[in-house]
């Protein structure tokens, strides 16, 4: 490939506090489509991505980065009107780790919403790639949002889904969401030079590596407050919550615990902090 296909970029007409201005839906090439998270169950979205197919042109295969409603919940509608196969790594709890699924009975989901009827006619894995006409796609599987979340390398530029984006930190909910694969990604990612990012959500990334530091460096300064917010006596997460959280509005607090929790089952797993009795979101949390 001796110079970048035609990239396009369709925003659905879904904003919210959890997607923004609304889920970026990418087409990239040019006889052929490669059709990039075709978004929600949105009428108006699906008709938007269908006259952006000019004549001559034709959507040859739709790939979803994670099976989220936001980015996944059209894949069928837009598959059935053009015959272009959906490629994803799995259905909505594909590549869950071990951890995760043992907790899975005790966690409740919080989020976005799995899309519990998405399955893809093609499963990618990791390192795999889909080439066209004029581009090739190069599938890393990058779990921490969700089990299954894929980032598309094309070239040194990287579809990234939700896993990286510029307008907001990514939600890590258990169980659909893991701080230590996520943490893991996002290292990943950091190992390899990317010339600009193109995020599930929110404007075009320009400095990657300056992004990803900073996400990293994010993350740990959450890990050393809740590490320090068990220094003076056990808690439990909403306790925890309000002393690492304690200028935050009261609705958001039950957002911050999720993301505690996440934190907490991730420094639990390398025996950082003891539950008792055991490791759950009732439990009581102790540093070591």
């Amino acid at each position: 490939m001796t110079s970048l296909p035609p990239i396009r970029q369709l925003l659905a007409p879904n904003p919210s506090p959890l997607t923004g201005k609304g889920t970026n839906t990418w087409l990239v090439g040019g006889s052929e489509l490669a059709v990039i998270d075709p978004g929600p169950d949105d009428d108006r979205h699906l008709a938007a991505i269908l006259q952006a197919v000019a004549p001559g042109q034709r959507i040859g295969r739709i790939i979803v980065t994670h099976a989220h409603l936001d980015h996944s919940a059209l894949a069928q509608r837009l598959s059935a009107a053009t015959g272009a196969p959906v490629h994803a790594f799995g259905a909505a709890t594909a590549g869950r780790s071990a951890l995760m699924s043992r907790l899975a009975a005790s966690l409740s989901t919080h989020g976005e919403g799995l899309d519990h009827g998405f399955a893809p006619d093609h499963v990618l894995a990791d390192t795999e790639r889909l080439d066209g006409p004029d581009y090739s796609l190069s599938a890393l599987h990058t779990p921490g949002h969700l089990g299954g979340h894929l980032c598309l390398a094309l070239g040194d530029i990287l579809f990234s889904g939700d896993h990286v984006m510029g307008w907001s930190t990514t939600i890590v909910s258990p169980p659909d969401g893991d701080m230590s694969d996520y943490m893991a990604s996002l290292h990943r990612l950091s190992n390899q030079s990317w010339s600009q990012l193109l995020p599930g959500h929110g404007d075009a990334i320009a400095d990657p590596a300056a992004r990803l530091a900073e996400l990293v460096a994010h993350r740990r300064q959450r890990e050393r407050q809740i590490l320090q917010g068990l220094e003076a006596a056990p808690a439990t997460i909403p306790v925890l919550t309000r002393r690492v959280y304690h200028d935050t509005p009261p609705h958001l607090l039950p957002a911050a615990e999720r993301n505690v929790l996440a934190h907490l089952i991730d420094l639990a797993s390398r025996n950082l902090v003891a539950a008792d009795p055991d490791l759950h979101p009732a439990a009581e949390f102790t540093r070591k």
